[in-house]
């Protein structure tokens, strides 16, 4: 069965940006479900008890089944939904984004306070790194010592990835295709080898590609 692609953040991240005094803490996790963001949430809370806002925005889901905000004593709407906008703008899904505010002394106002959470969002996820979760094939394919040159060879002139080569009485290459090119892959293979190659998919997986911001 066909995996979907999905956009989400490869790793967490914490950034800080300074709007006129105030502080606004971006943090940025990958997450699976909705348990997961709430022990996050709970524990940035704890953290920065001291803040004045801890304001978050998740969605969850590869076709952005999931979706919480909350302005947490900011006005309404002025905090967690423009958070959220910038997600679901960006089709990310399966991140949190609590961005955690110390008031400076200076209001922002309601629109400014909008531009703030949506750039401080936008700046934690950046360094998050936003990348698209690619379905991909996962191969073995052995080949008597005498053809492993030429494989190995054209294997680098393709666009397959080749994830690690072994040798044994066969030399024995784990290769990543995308899912969309398995078919024309194996046939590829046995079109270069002439038939003699043992060729077995061995798992589906997703592999990230950076998505431009």
């Amino acid at each position: 069965m066909a995996l979907d692609a999905y956009i989400t953040v490869k790793k967490n991240a914490l950034i800080e940006t300074e709007i006129k005094r105030s502080r606004f803490i971006s943090a940025v996790y990958p997450i699976n479900d909705e348990s997961e963001a709430d022990q996050l949430i709970q524990i940035v809370r704890k953290e920065h008890w001291k803040a004045n806002h801890n304001c978050f925005a998740y969605i969850i889901g590869k076709k952005q089944e999931i979706q919480k905000a909350s302005d947490d004593g900011e006005p309404s709407g002025t905090a967690g939904v423009p958070m959220l906008d910038v997600l679901k703008r960006r089709g990310i899904c399966n991140v949190l984004v609590i961005v955690t505010r110390y008031f400076g002394g200076i209001k922002l106002g309601a629109g400014g306070l909008i531009r703030a959470y949506a750039h401080a969002a936008s700046n934690g996820l950046n360094a998050a790194e936003v990348v698209r979760q690619a379905p991909t094939d996962q191969w073995s394919v052995s080949v008597d010592y005498h053809l492993s040159g030429t494989l190995e060879n054209k294997l680098h002139e393709s666009h397959y990835i080749v994830n690690d080569v072994s040798y044994s009485d066969k030399v024995t290459f784990d290769i990543y295709t995308s899912q969309v090119d398995s078919p024309i892959f194996s046939e590829w293979i046995t079109n270069l080898t002439s038939g003699q190659a043992q060729t077995h998919k061995q798992s589906e997986l997703y592999l990230p590609e950076k998505v431009s911001s």
